[in-house]
């Protein structure tokens, strides 16, 4: 991946190390939000589980791949010791609960309140926490030295 982005700021002029992270954010981003859409899908309207539940499991799912992906392709985040480890670790799931909490509210206010589609709630969630999801890890979580 190192080449490829390498490869990438030598050959085309206006293509730097910021956009390669955010265009990386919006690969990585894309394929996390696709994991929460289709396991809160399969969940909720395949399993016909609680979309609360479903919710919950989609969020766990796709934290854990955007934790690994965020870490070593989008912010190429170098933590040397146990401990800057364990802090980015901390402030990464601490931060994605935080969006949790605004994910899930707004489930509940378009489902059960305003009567929108559960699947159709689930994207338009995920745009709103997407966007927040990045400014936590941007200028937060990911904010250790580089190698």
């Amino acid at each position: 991946m190192e080449k490829l982005k390498q490869w990438l700021i030598n050959t085309i002029p206006w293509y730097t190390e910021n956009l390669h992270s955010i265009m990386m954010y919006l690969v990585m981003g894309g394929i996390t939000t696709l994991i929460n859409i289709v396991s809160f899908w399969f969940f909720a309207s395949f399993l016909n589980w609680d979309y609360r539940i479903a919710n919950t499991i989609a969020w766990i799912l796709s934290v854990l791949f955007a934790y690994l992906s965020n870490k070593k392709y989008v912010f190429e985040s170098y933590t040397p010791t146990w401990k800057d480890k364990l802090r980015e670790a901390t402030s990464f799931f601490g931060f994605r609960f935080l969006t949790y909490l605004v994910d899930m509210l707004m489930m509940v206010v378009f489902i059960s309140m305003l009567n929108v589609n559960e699947t159709w709630s689930k994207i338009w969630v995920n745009v709103i926490v997407l966007v927040l999801n990045y400014v936590f890890s941007k200028w937060i979580i990911f904010k250790i030295q580089k190698k």
